[in-house]
């Protein structure tokens, strides 16, 4: 594993990809980003070597380093998930990889479900804390102390300064940003009913099938990570609809300027 994540690292360097100082994931339908960056290097996932290939249709399947608001940042365009069949070490390699070049702050953000009703369709909601319901763990490996402590304290997965900026940047710019419990779980499958009331009963806010692992990985590296969820659908289960995917994906991308702003001004306060 660590040769190849050196050799990994390795060739990024050697391609261009100098000390980038944030990474970025972007989620279903969140791609716009990139238009705001100053791209200096972008590499397709399937010319990097050991690196997992994007299977989802609405994730492009690229590394990209430029600048954006004054910094160097680093962007995964198209995450890994488990529904895909990658195991917990592939669906996180993207993390691994960025900390290896030497980012200092990891972004995430994800398009997600409203498990909690006041929330509506389009809105924001800045993540607390998560339930990793997925019945994995990235650091449940036997080389795992390589890397960290393999008991990763998880008090403060995400960091509340960081948070603090986000809710200060979307208050002066009159955006609604929630803060909740995100639910990762496995999919691909959309939740039951039953499986709904459930995530209600567990007082979650939000559900989605991304994210915790991730998040779990920029723990064990003590890299501060903060992530944004873009409320894409309600999840009422005494009114659900048929799952229509275009739609969800044309919501996240009506949705998205906000927290691309929110992105941007946080990056030039890092």
């Amino acid at each position: 594993m660590n040769n190849q994540l050196q050799e990994t690292t390795d060739f990024l360097k050697s391609a261009g990809f100098i000390q980038p100082e944030i990474g970025i994931v972007l989620g279903t339908g969140l791609g716009q980003l990139l238009n705001e960056i100053a791209v200096e290097k972008e590499v397709p996932y399937t010319d990097i070597p050991h690196f997992p290939k994007a299977t989802v249709e609405s994730h492009s399947g690229k590394l990209v380093y430029g600048m954006l608001s004054g910094k160097k940042v680093v962007v995964m365009s198209g995450r890994f998930h488990l529904y895909e069949g990658y195991n917990p070490w592939e669906v996180t390699y993207g993390i691994r990889t960025m900390h290896q070049l030497g980012i200092q702050t990891l972004l995430i953000s994800n398009a997600a479900g409203a498990i909690n009703l006041s929330y509506k369709k389009g809105d924001l909601m800045v993540i607390e804390d998560h339930l990793n319901l997925q019945g994995s763990s990235p650091l449940a490996f036997a080389e795992v102390g390589e890397y960290g402590e393999r008991f990763a304290d998880m008090l403060e997965p995400y960091s509340k300064e960081i948070n603090e900026k986000l809710k200060v940047v979307a208050k002066e710019n009159n955006i609604q940003l929630y803060e909740g419990v995100y639910a990762g779980v496995l999919g691909p499958q959309l939740e039951t009913r039953a499986e709904y009331r459930m995530l209600q009963i567990l007082e979650t806010d939000a559900v989605g099938m991304s994210t915790v692992p991730e998040v779990i990985v920029a723990k064990h590296l003590n890299l501060p990570c903060a992530a944004v969820s873009v409320l894409t659908d309600e999840c009422d289960p005494k009114n659900l609809a048929p799952v229509n995917i275009e739609e969800i994906i044309q919501i996240a991308g009506q949705a998205e300027p906000k927290m691309i702003l929110l992105f941007k001004e946080l990056i030039s306060q890092l």
